[in-house]
């Protein structure tokens, strides 16, 4: 009957308990309420952060209901009276409530959260010993088997429990007003004494590191979780603890911080997330709202919205772009389709629904403000002591400090920027040459947080941070470090003058190639991820093409177990493919076939776009060589009409131009006419309408209008789903 409580899907001081129904058979009540009230007593030698007297005066009263409960059914329980059904009922309600309460209070990491709802939590012990008092009150003890010592001790507890005067501890109230002082400093920009803090620690037994970081957790698992509810009062309060429990682990519990070789898996439960998975949906947020962009329009400058945030902006009489500035040619809206699919398709791979991630999105649209004053000054002290340590302290003090700012950066908009404006970019940078490769590793990973924010990538940039990125990612002291140094290039280059300064850098290319080739999956990820996006500037095709890039590509589409590796290779070949030497080399390493094979074989309908990509872009640059091989594979020209109807609408179109072009190629060569038959028909072809605008980006990288056909929106869903899976 009754459930063991699941911290993961019940929220703090929230009691969902269920009522036995009136046909419930006594023994199975009586076994539930024995198994209840176990269960409760089974806390009484656990430590209480808070709470302590009130917890351990429940538990004692209901140790003694065990007694009536066990000696009850040791007895024959044929059938009770509907009176003490109805009480045992009620008692059994009662205990649930008691048992959620008892172990909230004992909830890992809810410690300073639970101290300042101290009077919250006394009145709910309080109203539940109430309610065990009047069923007891009520309880018809002539009708029960028990001994006379079990009644006295009954009438005893019902006694007690109509008494008894449940307030908040005295110490407990003593240390939430010293939190509430040391917030309040805060909140006055003002340090507050570490010795005060610390004392208000002890009390709450948060003596470590780790213990500290379970705080924080909490608490932004109940940010996250009030965002739903919009509770402005509480959302403050947490906030504010979520900032002075960081300012703690920063800079109280330096010196206890675990090894950081292995802390991302102490800290996450999970294995070091630039290794493994880096999934980061904010990625497909509205620049605008900063939530997750369930139905992307784009505008006429071609930067992307989502509908609902960009209709706000345009009835608002606005009619400039919010992200370049320029002015709106027109108000038409177009639907960026292939961005909404791939949204979707990753909530679907991930069995996560479009909901979670909406509250997901307004989580992280969140952290752009600090939540409250206090935890806006707490984090401004903490990143200022972060970087004087990374300055003036010792190798491993500086290695421990460039941890916290990775887990500081992490998630969080209003993090970043208070780290950037603390100066912290350029000691993270001095910290890539360190001979510790945790050091390293912990500086790079600093560094690719805080190159997500648009004036971290500046910083980076002014302060020669290119040049050592790159040297971390072609020397780096781990394997894991030229990962992370890979994705931090692919954030830089969503600039367009960063694309550049990378190509003009001649270990750039052949270091992402050599972590192609000789890297881990993620490390070939990232390091595609950032390929992708130098090329984005046209003249760094030469080098990469120089660089052996097709073979090596051609290699990973055809042997590669990895789907999206595979992906990403195609789609680094389709940007090749645009010009004409990229089309010249990947003819003369006989890709052609495997491009063919890999579209008429591939699940995945975004390697079966980028297939056509690269076609139609070999059938533009090569002509009749090209296009005389694709016209007698007869079975190509099926595959072509699936994809024309069921691909996405820029996948769907470049299909339709193919089959043009093989169809006007077969009428042409029946006609005995192959001799007029050159490029220029091609581009007739082209000339439909058929390939949508250009110069499309995503909502967090701006995309160059290539002089190429693979049409820049496609660019843009790329793009998007590179950023869900980049570290």
């Amino acid at each position: 009957m009754h459930k063991k409580s699941d911290h993961n899907t019940r929220r703090i001081l929230n009691f969902p308990a269920v009522i036995p129904s009136q046909d419930v058979n006594p023994a199975t009540l009586l076994r539930s309420l024995i198994t209840l009230s176990t269960s409760i007593t089974s806390h009484q030698s656990e430590f209480f952060a808070t709470q302590r007297r009130n917890a351990r005066e429940t538990i004692r009263q209901i140790s003694i209901l065990s007694i009536l409960f066990t000696e009850v059914y040791e007895h024959d329980v044929i059938r009770f009276p509907d009176s003490v059904v109805l009480c045992f009922s009620e008692l059994h309600l009662a205990l649930q409530k008691i048992l959620f309460l008892i172990e909230d209070c004992r909830r890992p990491g809810a410690r300073v959260w639970l101290l300042m709802k101290s009077h919250y939590v006394a009145e709910r012990f309080s109203s539940l010993i109430r309610t065990v008092a009047t069923a007891l009150d009520v309880f018809p003890m002539s009708e029960v088997n028990v001994s006379c010592e079990v009644k006295e001790l009954v009438e005893m507890v019902a006694k007690q429990a109509g008494k008894v005067r449940i307030e908040v501890n005295p110490d407990d109230e003593y240390a939430m007003k010293r939190v509430m002082l040391i917030l309040n400093q805060f909140e006055n920009r003002f340090e507050p004494d570490s010795i005060m803090i610390k004392r208000v620690l002890y009390y709450l037994r948060i003596d470590s590191w780790s213990e500290c970081h379970k705080e924080i957790r909490f608490l932004d698992e109940q940010i996250s979780l009030e965002l739903d509810d919009n509770n402005a009062r509480e959302l403050h309060l947490l906030n504010t603890l979520a900032g002075f429990m960081r300012y703690c682990r920063g800079v109280l519990f330096e010196n206890s911080a675990l090894d950081v070789v292995n802390d991302e898996q102490l800290v996450t439960g999970r294995p070091n997330l630039e290794i493994l998975s880096c999934l980061n949906p904010e990625d497909f947020r509205c620049p605008i709202s900063l939530e997750l962009m369930t139905d992307p329009v784009t505008v006429s400058t071609g930067q992307t919205y989502d509908r609902v945030s960009i209709q706000k902006w345009l009835k608002s009489g606005n009619l400039i772009c919010p992200k370049t500035g320029e002015k709106l040619a027109t108000t038409e809206l177009v639907p960026n389709l292939n961005l909404r699919k791939v949204i979707h398709q990753y909530c679907v791979d991930h069995g996560v629904q479009i909901s979670k991630f909406q509250s997901q999105s307004r989580d992280v649209s969140s952290t752009i403000l600090p939540g409250s004053p206090a935890c806006a000054e707490a984090i401004k002290f903490l990143s200022e002591y972060l970087v004087r340590r990374l300055r003036n302290g010792t190798e491993k003090q500086k290695s421990k400090a460039a941890f916290e700012i990775r887990l500081l950066a992490k998630s969080n908009i209003y993090h970043r920027f208070c780290l950037i404006e603390a100066r912290a970019i350029p000691p993270l940078l001095a910290l890539l040459s360190s001979s510790d490769p945790i050091a390293q590793e912990n500086a790079i990973a600093g560094l690719l947080k805080l190159s997500k924010h648009s004036n971290g990538k500046r910083v980076i940039i002014n302060h020669g941070g290119l040049n050592l990125i790159v040297n971390v990612l072609k020397t780096g002291l781990k394997q894991e470090s030229k990962q992370i140094a890979a994705a931090t290039i692919f954030y830089l280059s969503s600039i367009q003058t960063n694309q550049k300064l990378l190509g003009e850098i001649p270990e750039a290319i052949p270091a992402l190639i050599e972590q192609i080739e000789t890297g881990t999956s993620c490390g070939k990820k990232n390091s595609l991820a950032a390929l992708f996006g130098i090329l984005l500037y046209p003249r760094n095709h030469q080098p990469a093409l120089s660089s052996g890039i097709i073979p090596l590509l051609t290699n990973l589409i055809s042997t590669s177990e990895k789907p999206e590796i595979v992906t990403d290779s195609l789609a680094v070949v389709a940007t090749l493919s645009e010009s004409f030497d990229g089309s010249d080399t990947i003819m003369k390493s006989s890709s052609l076939p495997l491009i063919i094979k890999t579209l008429q074989t591939s699940s995945s309908r975004a390697a079966k776009e980028y297939c056509v990509s690269i076609l139609l872009a070999l059938c533009n640059n090569l002509g009749n060589e090209v296009i005389a091989v694709l016209a007698n594979n007869t079975n190509l020209i099926g595959f072509l009409y699936t994809l024309s109807t069921n691909g996405g609408s820029q996948g769907a179109k470049k299909a339709r131009t193919l089959i043009r072009i093989m169809h006007r190629f077969h009428e042409t060569n029946s006609s005995g006419l192959m001799a007029n038959w050159d490029s220029s028909r091609i581009a007739a072809v082209h000339s439909y309408p058929l390939l949508g605008p250009k110069g499309c980006c995503t909502d967090d990288l701006m995309v160059m209008d290539l002089t190429c056909h693979i049409a820049a929106d496609q660019h843009e869903v790329h793009i998007a789903r590179l950023l869900l899976t980049v570290a």
